[in-house]
C-alpha cells in the first residue's frame, strides 16, 4: 500500500508538469494608497508565495544599489532603469494579489514624463508586457524545477521502498532456509536419539544377562570355597 501511494504521488507530479505554462497580461487600473493608477497585470496559475518571492527577487536584482520599499503590500522602487523597456529611470509601484484565477502581479511604471500606457506609450507598453511574460516563463520554469525535485524525492523514496521490500523478501527466504536446515538437524537428531535409545536398551539387556552370569559365577565360587573348607574340616 505504501508503494502504491508513492507511485500515485509521482504520477500526480508528472500530470502537474503538463499544465498550460502561459501567463496573461492586461492593462489594469488599481487604487494604491488612495491614488488610482493605470498599469499592467500579469496572471499566472502558480503558488502566490512562490510568485511573490520570485517577483521580489526580480525587483531587487534590477534595483542594484537602490532600495525596494515594501509597505502594506505595496512594493515601491524609485529611479530604476529597465533598459528593455526604457532608458529613462522609472518609478515602479507593484502589488501581488491572489484570485481564483491564480496569482496576479500588477505594476505601474512612471517614466517621469509619462506613465507606461497602451495608448500613450505603445512601444514601452509592449516592452513591459514582454518583460512580464518573460517573468511568467521564469516563474513556470521555477515551478517545474520544484515539481521535478519533489518528483525525484518521491522516486528516491520509491526506490528505497523497493529495496526494503526486496531485502524483506531475502530475509524471509533466509529465515525459511535456516528453519529448513534446523528441521533437518532436528530430524537427524531424533533419528540419532532413537538409535542411541535402542542401543541403550540393548545395553541394558546385555547388562542384565551379564549380571545373571556374574551371579551364577559368584554362587559357583561360593560353592567351591565351601567345598574346600569342608575338606579342611575333614583333616584330623
Amino acid at each position: 500500500m505504501r508503494l502504491k501511494a508513492l507511485l500515485l504521488v509521482l504520477l500526480c507530479f508528472a500530470a502537474g508538469l503538463s499544465y498550460a505554462q502561459t501567463g496573461r497580461v492586461e492593462e489594469k487600473e488599481q487604487t494604491v494608497n488612495g491614488v488610482n493608477r493605470r498599469g499592467q497585470q500579469l496572471t499566472v496559475q502558480l503558488d502566490p508565495a512562490m510568485v511573490e518571492k520570485l517577483w521580489k527577487n526580480q525587483l531587487s536584482e534590477k534595483a542594484g544599489k537602490l532600495k525596494v520599499k515594501y509597505t502594506k503590500g505595496v512594493y515601491t522602487l524609485d529611479g530604476v532603469v529597465l533598459d528593455t523597456i526604457s532608458s529613462n529611470p522609472m518609478r515602479i509601484i507593484s502589488t501581488i494579489n491572489t484570485t481564483p484565477e491564480g496569482s496576479q502581479v500588477w505594476w505601474s511604471l512612471d517614466m517621469g514624463v509619462a506613465y507606461v500606457d497602451k495608448t500613450a506609450t505603445p512601444k514601452e507598453y509592449a516592452a513591459a508586457e514582454g518583460y512580464l511574460m518573460a517573468f511568467a516563463r521564469k516563474a513556470y520554469r521555477e515551478d517545474i524545477f520544484r515539481q521535478i525535485n519533489q518528483a525525484e524525492d518521491v522516486l528516491r523514496a520509491t526506490k528505497l521502498e523497493q529495496e526494503r521490500v526486496v531485502k524483506q523478501a531475502n530475509d524471509i527466504q533466509t529465515t525459511i532456509e535456516k528453519n529448513r536446515q534446523r528441521k533437518l538437524q532436528l530430524e537427524a537428531e531424533l533419528v540419532k536419539n532413537a538409535e542411541e535409545l535402542k542401543q541403550l536398551e540393548q545395553n541394558v539387556q546385555t547388562n542384565l544377562k551379564q549380571q545373571e552370569l556374574s551371579k551364577q559365577q559368584v554362587q559357583e565360587m561360593e560353592k567351591a570355597v565351601e567345598a574346600v573348607r569342608a575338606k579342611l574340616n575333614n583333616v584330623k
